[in-house]
C-alpha cells in the first residue's frame, strides 16, 4: 500500500476558513480542510488546488505554503498544506465524501478543534 504524501487548501476568505465536514466512514462527521493523496507527477500545489475544486466547487489560488505535517495518520507519509484564497467557482461540497461545508473563524475553529482529524488542523490554522 505504502504511505502517501497529501496536500491541503486552507481557504481563507474575509478573515474566516472553509472545513468540510467529512461523509467517509473512517472520518465521519469530523471537520477539516480540502485535503487529498498527490498523484503521481503532480506538485502539491496542484494537488491542493485540485482538491479544493473537487471538495467545495471552488477555485483557488495558492497565496504560500504554511508547512508540512509529518506522518498524521497511517499511510499518510506528510501533508503539505497551503493557504488559499478563493478566485472563482461556486460552493458545492463533492457528494458522498463531504456532508457540508461552512466558513469559519479562528474563535468558532478553536470551538470545533476537538471535532477534526487532528489538533495540527487548528494549530496550523492557529499559527499564520
Amino acid at each position: 500500500m505504502g504511505d502517501f504524501t497529501r496536500a491541503a487548501a486552507v481557504i481563507q476568505q474575509d478573515g474566516k476558513f472553509l472545513l468540510v465536514q467529512e461523509a467517509t466512514p473512517v472520518v465521519h462527521g469530523l471537520w477539516n480542510w480540502q485535503q487529498g493523496k498527490v498523484d503521481e507527477g503532480e506538485s502539491p500545489e496542484t494537488a491542493a488546488i485540485r482538491e479544493a475544486k473537487e471538495e467545495t466547487g471552488l477555485d483557488v489560488r495558492v497565496v504560500r505554503k504554511l508547512g508540512v505535517i509529518q506522518n498524521p495518520f497511517p499511510n499518510t507519509k506528510e501533508i503539505h498544506v497551503f493557504l488559499t484564497e478563493v478566485v472563482g467557482g461556486e460552493l458545492k461540497v463533492l457528494e458522498g465524501e463531504i456532508l457540508q461545508a461552512k466558513w469559519f473563524t479562528l474563535e468558532e475553529l478553536e470551538e470545533i478543534k476537538d471535532k477534526t482529524p487532528g489538533q495540527w488542523v487548528f494549530e496550523t490554522i492557529r499559527a499564520m
